[in-house]
């Protein structure tokens, strides 16, 4: 399986028998082995593994350092021959007459470099001080190990050769609890993974700040991060260590490890090498950390020699990025984008005075979420909500369930509703176009109903785009000269082109702007639920089952919309998924095609249909920056958006022939 980009870390915690340095390195060895079949690249063991963190004053004996430095050379001779990735161990090695607290870097029979502990805790429970120097006080200088001339110090990378973008740095313990850890300097010098060898007891409360200091880390540093801590078999004479272990990206847990296992732990995830490497690039305030570096480090170079990621992916792909998971999670973050909507369109409408607003109600779920965020933003700013002017405007494709829902919705809310048939008007500007598309003329109008106002047979070979952009521009024609018109549009839609210019693509200020398909659909859901009941949550939850469609071509003989947009354009959870990805963290198209193979779609889809729906998105992105170039104002609620003043800046006359190449090549 080829790596996009991934990178197969562990977090292992051995079997212990403290003070007995040939035991542990043995069950290191055999941690070692079984990380080598699960494809590891980088295998991070606790704080002080080879000997155990209880020693206390046995680290000053000097045969139990002498055992721990034989036991560091059996594991690099030995770890050859059963690990070709990098494993990082620790454990005490004394320097010019001081004994530090050391992390050994170990690849392919060599030790890299030998990191020491930085900072010291000598206090509460913590009493290392007696034993160990810290950093600053053995510089960096060679020493010797066996026969291997080994760097020690703290300025110290350790950069792969053959996998593009990994830079190992390495921190021990306390170095994260401080104020300004070394692994700050470490990334601001290149790191991009970060290991840290712990021994943290557990007591009450503890556990969840780790995990926030860890998660924190990896997220400060935009960096991957792997904590190690040591387990329950170390001395239980005055504390007791769980062995948690955890993996986080860029402020994301991968994977965290059940805590007190009474057997050995080997936590593997797969980290994003590429996404990190992006973020850094187009965050220029992390790069301008540089000249803050005051210490160079030096580079340690080594091959993994190992290009392919086996199978499977060991990290989750989410199928629908957009949308959070867990309910308390989700009700946050539905009334966190609420409260956005509203303050945005709040702040617009106090601005020129509070006017009377306009909006097309279509029973869609754009227009009804959107409809719901004006509701809520006259409710907050004093203003009767018979000032927001809602309009349905049934067209030729306008369904007897959609016109219901609108004019239901409308009157559930207590807004101002009216209704404007545009078919007469399209046809009369159709027929100023030259452009008929039915064949005989307009009938007599009925102007208490709908279904008898026009009598006509369709000319479907005259059902093209001007017959759909005429009936979206009319609808927009109308609300313009109505008051002030808040836009319904998401920005699935944007991405895709698939919006009328000048039509339902224009407004005076779109709340919707910034919100993919996928999440306007659960926010109309959610407020259901949560915001509403009786008919006013049958109405919404029947919004939300109504199929997706611009009704904008006549409805099938039996009056159900024949005019589905996922059938046209694909469906709108994977092209939500292919923009969060493309977008925000500009990843090619194959690596978004590798993605969308590992994650669970609401429903299964082949290689061949993810690749053609991929295509579809690529070429109609390309196609349509046009329409995003000129967007009305409208808030960013989430973590990307299309505006030309904000997130997404493209000349609309870009080539995409680079990110078809994958596609047209069959790769």
């Amino acid at each position: 399986m080829i790596s996009h980009g991934f990178l197969r870390v562990a977090a292992a915690v051995p079997t212990l028998r403290v003070a007995d340095c040939a035991f542990n390195a043995e069950r290191i060895l055999a941690l070692m082995t079984r990380a080598e079949a699960e494809g590891v690249s980088v295998l991070v063991f606790p704080e002080l593994a080879i000997t155990g963190y209880t020693c206390a004053d046995l680290f000053h004996q000097i045969t139990l350092q002498h055992g721990a430095r034989d036991a560091l050379l059996h594991l690099a001779r030995a770890g050859k021959s059963v690990f070709s990735g990098v494993a990082i161990v620790g454990l005490p090695f004394a320097v010019n007459d001081q004994l530090f607290n050391c992390a050994a870097v170990l690849h392919q029979g060599s030790i890299l470099g030998l990191v020491p502990k930085t900072f010291l805790p000598n206090y509460k429970e913590f009493y290392e001080v007696r034993w160990f120097a810290p950093a600053s006080a053995g510089g960096d200088t060679v020493v010797s190990v066996g026969d291997q001339r080994v760097p020690f110090g703290t300025a110290q990378l350790f950069d792969a050769t053959d996998v593009e973008g990994l830079v190992l740095g390495v921190e021990i313990c306390e170095d994260l609890w401080v104020p300004i850890p070394p692994s700050c300097h470490l990334a601001m010098q290149g790191a991009t993974l970060l290991v840290n060898l712990s021994a943290s007891n557990e007591v009450i409360g503890k556990t969840p700040y780790r995990r926030q200091l860890v998660l924190n880390q990896s997220g400060r540093c935009m960096a991957a991060y792997v904590y190690t801590s040591c387990g329950v078999h170390e001395s239980t004479t005055d504390l007791v260590f769980g062995g948690h272990c955890l993996i986080a990206e860029n402020g994301s847990l991968l994977a965290e490890s059940p805590r007190f296992r009474r057997d050995e732990t080997l936590l593997v995830a797969d980290v994003d090498i590429d996404r990190l490497r992006v973020e850094r690039q187009r965050t220029n305030s992390f790069q301008d950390l540089h000249r803050f570096v005051d210490k160079p480090v030096a580079r340690r170079s080594f091959a993994l020699n190992r290009t392919d990621l086996p199978e499977p992916l060991r990290r989750e792909v989410e199928a629908h990025p957009f949308v959070p998971r867990g309910q308390e999670q989700l009700r946050e973050r539905c009334d966190e984008i609420f409260h956005t909507q509203v303050a945005g369109l709040a702040k617009r409408l106090e601005h020129i005075g509070k006017p009377a607003v306009a909006i097309g109600v279509s029973g869609g779920l754009d227009s009804t979420l959107a409809l719901l965020v004006a509701c809520k933003t006259m409710d907050a700013i004093e203003v009767p909500r018979d000032r927001i002017r809602a309009f349905t405007m049934p067209g030729f494709g306008t369904t007897t369930r959609t016109r219901r829902n609108a004019w239901a919705l409308m009157e559930q809310l207590g807004v101002t509703a009216a209704e404007v048939d545009i078919r007469p008007l399209c046809l009369e500007e159709m027929r100023a176009l030259k452009h008929r598309p039915f064949g005989i003329e307009l009938q007599g109008l009925n102007v208490d109903g709908l279904t008898t106002r026009l009598q006509m047979v369709p000319d479907e070979q005259r059902q093209d785009l001007v017959f759909e952009n005429v009936q979206a521009r009319m609808r927009t024609s109308i609300l313009m000269n109505s008051a002030f018109v808040i836009g319904t549009g998401d920005v699935s839609e944007l991405a895709l082109g698939w919006a009328t210019y000048n039509g339902d693509h224009m407004s005076m200020y779109n709340p919707n702007v910034s919100i993919p398909k996928t999440l306007v659909k659960f926010l109309v859901h959610w407020a259901a639920m949560n915001e509403f009941d009786g008919e006013a949550r049958r109405i919404l939850l029947d919004v939300v089952a109504t199929k997706i469609s611009p009704e904008l071509l006549p409805a099938g003989g039996d009056g159900q919309i024949v005019q589905e947009t996922e059938e046209t354009i694909g469906p709108y959870e994977l092209h939500d998924f292919f923009l969060f990805h493309f977008l925000r963290y500009g990843a090619p198209p194959e690596k978004i095609l590798f993605l969308a193979e590992h994650a669970k779609f609401d429903r299964a889809y082949t290689t061949a249909e993810l690749r053609r729906w991929l295509r579809v998105f690529v070429q109609r992105f390309f196609a349509n920056q046009f329409k995003r170039s000129c967007l009305p104002d409208g808030p960013k609620v989430g973590s990307i958006s299309l505006s030309p003043r904000g997130d997404w800046r493209m000349p609309s006359d870009a080539q995409g022939t680079l990110w078809l190449q994958w596609a047209n090549e069959g790769k």
